[in-house]
């Protein structure tokens, strides 16, 4: 259930596969979408593209790797945009000699409790392939709004492609695992066990801590969190831009998220 049990072959990957690739002696990954072709559709701070939009003549901030891969020419790697993160990279581009991982949906409680990483999987069921891509290609021409590390990042990106929903309201988070695994969960753990706990027993501190950790990194989850909704890809624009009041307005389905997921 570690960080390598998610690694794939590219012979594996299928169109609407969210895939990522971690950075940095895994410090941090970056997430995408394939699209097929050898193609990935992904989400970055677009300060960090370079002016001709292709993606492998510089680093991304969110994708940063120390050795920068040979990129396979096709005609689209690094197509974006004008003022737009959204872009579209070959899969040596986005990789940039990382290693392969597919990111899981639809899994149950006890597997994603086992995970010490957030960012890997979640409870959400995915949306059938075309509707992932559907969304994946119209966010590369009309963007997915304001690159923001904790609450509108590259997870956040292709969990909505997956699945159609974004958190509503004010959070500080986002419905990315990664953020909250390294942000929410952890403070959210020591703020909410007793100063006595801290004092009287290191080795009760540690254990309930990791307790808390879990279980507030699973309530943090899309599948579970009852201020996510699904939104219209077209309404997109309107979503970021706080223009629509009503819930309903948002929705694909006109039902609840929770209707979708999994029973854990």
């Amino acid at each position: 259930m570690g960080i390598l049990s998610h690694r794939v072959e590219r012979s594996d990957l299928k169109a609407g596969d969210h895939i990522y690739s971690w950075r940095t002696a895994y410090a941090y990954s970056h997430h995408g979408i394939y699209v097929g072709g050898n193609k990935v559709v992904h989400f970055t701070h677009d300060q960090y593209l370079s002016s001709t939009g292709h993606s492998s003549s510089i680093w991304f901030s969110s994708s940063v790797s120390n050795v920068p891969a040979a990129c396979l020419n096709i005609p689209d790697c690094g197509f974006r945009k004008h003022n737009s993160g959204v872009t579209m990279s070959c899969l040596n581009c986005f990789l940039a000699s990382g290693v392969l991982y597919r990111f899981e949906y639809g899994v149950n409680r006890i597997s994603f409790l086992a995970k010490l990483r957030g960012g890997t999987c979640t409870t959400a069921k995915s949306d059938p392939p075309e509707s992932v891509i559907h969304r994946a290609m119209y966010l590369l021409h009309n963007g997915f709004g304001n690159y923001n590390l904790f609450t509108n990042n590259c997870e956040d990106f292709a969990l909505y492609c997956k699945t159609g929903f974004l958190v509503r309201g004010q959070e500080p988070l986002g419905s990315s695992g990664q953020a909250s695994s390294i942000i929410g969960a952890p403070l959210a753990a020591i703020l909410s066990l007793p100063l006595q706990l801290f004092v009287s027993s290191p080795v009760a501190t540690a254990t309930a801590m990791a307790a808390m950790y879990s279980l507030n990194r699973y309530a943090a989850d899309i599948g579970v969190r009852d201020d996510v909704i699904e939104v219209k890809v077209e309404d997109i624009a309107l979503f970021h831009g706080n223009q629509l009041d009503r819930e309903d307005e948002y929705s694909d389905t006109g039902t609840r998220p929770e209707k979708r997921q999994r029973q854990c």
